[in-house]
């Protein structure tokens, strides 16, 4: 059994919290926090989609989404306009200004990438991305399965 120092688990919370540290203070000046710019980046794929479609597809718990979309409503990064099919709905929208941050939000998320991907071949990067893609998926079918057992 590996050393709990190397942990996979381990690596990726490191990961995650000085991904967050970076991207948060890249932002900063935009009023956008490092768990906020994931649901402008979304938004700007997929155009207007409505909160639950949201929170699905970032696999992110309704609560949390709900605050967030608050916040970037506030900072007039977002508007919800109603779902013309579901009247009990809203369409969430960028604004105007989140497109114009939307170059920034990116290059932040770039630079990120290029500096823990620094020092792989392009062939260990697409291989990293393709073994954390597959780890995704594996939590997926995880948190499926728990819904299907009333967990």
């Amino acid at each position: 059994m590996k050393s709990n120092e190397g942990s996979i688990v381990r690596c990726i919370s490191i990961l995650y919290r000085y991904g967050q540290s970076y991207i948060a203070k890249r932002l900063e000046y935009l009023n956008i926090g490092s768990g906020q710019y994931v649901f402008l980046m979304t938004l700007f794929r997929k155009g207007g989609i409505s909160q639950e479609e949201l929170s699905n597809h970032l696999k992110i718990d309704k609560g949390t989404t709900a605050k967030a979309i608050k916040k970037l409503e506030e900072e007039g990064y977002l508007v919800r306009n109603p779902d013309l099919r579901d009247k009990r709905a809203y369409k969430i929208s960028l604004t105007p200004k989140a497109l114009e941050v939307i170059p920034a939000i990116q290059a932040a998320a770039k630079d990120w990438e290029n500096l823990i991907t620094s020092g792989l071949s392009e062939e260990e990067s697409s291989r990293v991305e393709q073994i954390l893609q597959r780890m995704a998926e594996n939590t997926c079918h995880f948190k499926i399965e728990d819904e299907e057992n009333g967990k």
